[in-house]
């Protein structure tokens, strides 16, 4: 069965007049169409079974970014007296994308692996694997937001007209989180060590995001601004900060072409795993 839905995909590739990328793309859309289901269900049978033993139940999902962020915020406003303004504010919304974008990417990597049983069974289309852990990655990220919002009426923090912006960083932290998911899916079928070797470098990514420090203000200077702008997550992180606390500029050049870019990586990535998918289960 799972060979014969394959196929059938692959013919519909091939017979549709379509060549490349725009056969992939189309595909693609028609494929979440007939899965979303198969994403909504899943997605909400991993939450409610993360919390399924607990005492606290849902709560979790509030304490938990809750207690996270109070951790860097003891660590760097008193230990290492950072003085941004609003500062607890500050580095939940630094936390809150980058673990919508640390937690998706690594969990990428052994998603065909831990679903094995599964995929052996029917056939998925494996990038919505993906989309499945961006669901209740984004859930969280959600309530995280929430909690910036409260911290924000605590604070008395009124949000500039920039927040008009916020749904172009969503959607590019979205895409360039997905694009780079599907590439390390891929890899990680055929190289055993990539989960190890992505820790320690999404670990240094971490120090050079500016989650709980504003880059421009520590590296001073021209390098300070390039590893702001040539860093999506850093890029997505410092404008949230300015449409909801700061103001200031904003690079529409800049943010286009972040969701050019996540495009093109996305596309590439999804063509990666259709040309590659009927080999994942004889690897694994």
């Amino acid at each position: 069965m799972y060979h014969d839905q394959c196929a059938v995909g692959a013919q519909i590739t091939a017979h549709s007049g379509l060549t490349g990328a725009e056969a992939k793309v189309k595909r693609f859309f028609g494929d979440i169409k007939k899965y979303y289901r198969y994403l909504f269900y899943a997605a909400r049978s991993e939450l409610h079974g993360e919390v399924a033993s607990s005492y606290l139940n849902w709560l979790w999902w509030i304490l938990d970014p809750l207690l996270f962020s109070m951790v860097y915020i003891f660590l760097s406003g008193i230990v290492f007296k950072s003085r941004e303004d609003c500062f607890p504010i500050f580095v939940v919304i630094g936390l809150t994308v980058w673990n919508f974008f640390n937690k998706t990417v690594l969990a990428s990597i052994k998603l065909v692996k831990n679903n094995k049983a599964v995929l052996n069974k029917v056939y998925i289309p494996k990038f919505m694997l993906i989309l499945q852990k961006m669901y209740v990655n984004a859930f969280k990220m959600l309530i995280s937001f929430g909690i910036v919002l409260v911290l924000m009426i605590v604070y008395r923090v009124m949000p500039n007209w920039r927040i008009i912006y916020l749904p172009v960083l969503i959607l590019i932290i979205f895409l360039i989180t997905f694009g780079c998911s599907t590439i390390v899916m891929h890899t990680g079928v055929f190289v055993n060590d990539l989960s190890n070797l992505m820790t320690v470098f999404l670990r240094l990514m971490f120090y050079l995001t500016g989650v709980f420090y504003s880059l421009e203000d520590r590296v001073p200077g021209v390098l300070g601004k390039l590893m702001n702008r040539l860093n999506p997550v850093a890029f997505v992180i410092s404008c949230t900060r300015k449409a909801l606390l700061y103001g200031g500029h904003m690079s529409w050049k800049y943010m286009l072409c972040w969701i050019l870019a996540g495009f093109f990586l996305s596309v590439f990535g999804i063509r990666l795993i259709y040309k590659n998918e009927n080999n994942y289960i004889k690897v694994v």
